[in-house]
């Protein structure tokens, strides 16, 4: 590795805090982050993503930029003007058409641009379609910057492969693609990763082939969870019982083990439109991955009329039933509320006259009701509930005692399908 190396990780969240944390082990690294409440919390400590504890942080912070090592986290663009590696982790969401949203793309490279001196490296590690990185980012790093790509400045493209929530597969532990804009530089970035990733690196040969490898990676998990929720439909009207086909299924070597589901998040229920986009502006109109994403867009719809029918079944007068929602984060264990599919369960629900109550222990309150209008607890309701709804598997729920909040003729509706015998259905 060459000497001086000083990076700068530009978006601390779910992806950027914890590259942040495992470059900052070996070498300088700046956190930057445009959210000052944000910087404020992780200088003192505290990671709300729930990514990295306490005490792991605090290992890595310091207070100054001239460390050789450690994180120094900062919502001022001066503290990252010394830096000669740039890593950019900002979301790339879809807009209400579900059409690529470019923006914090774009803002991000203007920062840089701000800062970008010659020889120095930026890589991306935002998912994108294939050919943003050079196409739509690279213009922008020149235009602010006043320097030459692959002449004065240099770029490469690594795609986070973060999941969130996970303290299994942490970042050093999931191999990395890696590419850069030129041979050399491909090496150079490469070098980089496979100085703290445990699990090695993967040098593709350009960036579009890096981009495409990380856009089709969700896109087929997307098809496949696509494929068993449409099974779980059809073995619904068969009254068969889906998790056990599944379970009898698996038991063949190489079946998949995908699960019906709610499908949300900033990955999976994203990145197909943006590969789909893509597509589009070549003159091909994608069919498989559309109508994966048409299902599992529809599946909240769906959960919320199963619910209704269950409750009808038990004699429960629906419009003005009052029903638990246990959970409304995109996945189990984690805080993040983006893109979340539970809202579509509880917009379907209201539809009915349902009134309904959400318990989680690990959503902000206030990003809740600033995203979606919704009031949400963190705290177990008190009271008895006509039906119960488990939208989300948090550890904390699997613990619960579901009689002390079901009414005699409750309906226990298991969504992710981890109650057993507990529930009186499952998707």
């Amino acid at each position: 590795m060459e000497k001086n190396i000083k990076i700068a990780v530009i978006g601390l969240g779910y992806v950027g805090l914890p590259l942040a944390r495992l470059f900052a082990t070996k070498y300088a690294v700046v956190g930057f982050d445009i959210n000052k409440s944000r910087i404020e919390s992780l200088n003192s400590g505290v990671d709300t993503t729930l990514e990295i504890d306490s005490v792991t942080l605090q290992k890595v912070l310091v207070n100054n930029t001239d460390s050789e090592t450690g994180l120094y986290c900062t919502s001022s663009l001066d503290d990252i003007e010394r830096c000669n590696y740039f890593i950019i982790t900002v979301p790339t969401p879809v807009d209400k058409n579900n059409r690529p949203d470019l923006t914090p793309l774009y803002k991000s490279s203007e920062s840089v641009g701000k800062v970008l001196k010659k020889d120095d490296i930026v890589i991306y590690e935002s998912t994108v379609y294939p050919g943003v990185t050079e196409e739509q980012c690279v213009p922008v790093l020149e235009k602010i910057s006043g320097l030459k790509f692959n002449e004065d400045f240099f770029v490469g493209y690594s795609p986070e492969r973060i999941n969130p929530g996970d303290k299994e597969h942490t970042v050093e532990k999931i191999l990395k693609v890696t590419s850069g804009s030129t041979p050399e530089i491909g090496l150079k970035v490469d070098s980089l990763y496979k100085s703290v990733i445990i699990a090695g690196t993967h040098l593709a040969p350009s960036i579009k082939v890096a981009e495409a490898a990380k856009v089709i990676e969700n896109s087929q998990r997307d098809i496949n969870i696509a494929f068993v929720n449409e099974l779980a439909k059809i073995f619904n009207l068969m009254n068969i019982d889906t998790q056990e086909v599944l379970k009898a299924a698996g038991t063949k070597w190489n079946f998949l083990p995908f699960k019906p589901g709610l499908v949300g998040g900033h990955c999976i229920g994203v990145d197909p439109y943006y590969l789909a986009q893509r597509a589009q502006e070549f003159g091909y109109h994608p069919e498989i991955i559309l109508a994966g994403r048409r299902l599992n867009d529809s599946m909240g719809e769906y959960v919320a009329s199963q619910v209704v029918k269950l409750m009808i079944k038990k004699g429960v007068s629906v419009n003005g039933a009052h029903l638990l929602m246990l959970g409304i984060t995109f996945k189990e264990n984690c805080p993040d509320v983006r893109n979340t599919k539970i809202v579509d369960v509880i917009k379907a629900l209201k539809e009915y006259g349902i009134v309904v109550t959400i318990f989680d222990p690990l959503a902000s309150i206030e990003e809740v009701k600033e995203e979606y209008k919704l009031d949400t607890k963190n705290s177990l309701p008190a009271e008895k509930f006509d039906a119960i709804v488990l939208g989300v598997a948090h550890n904390e729920f699997l613990k619960l005692n579901f009689s002390e909040l079901q009414k005699d003729s409750s309906l226990l509706y298991d969504v992710k399908g981890v109650l057993g015998s507990l529930a009186d259905n499952r998707l």
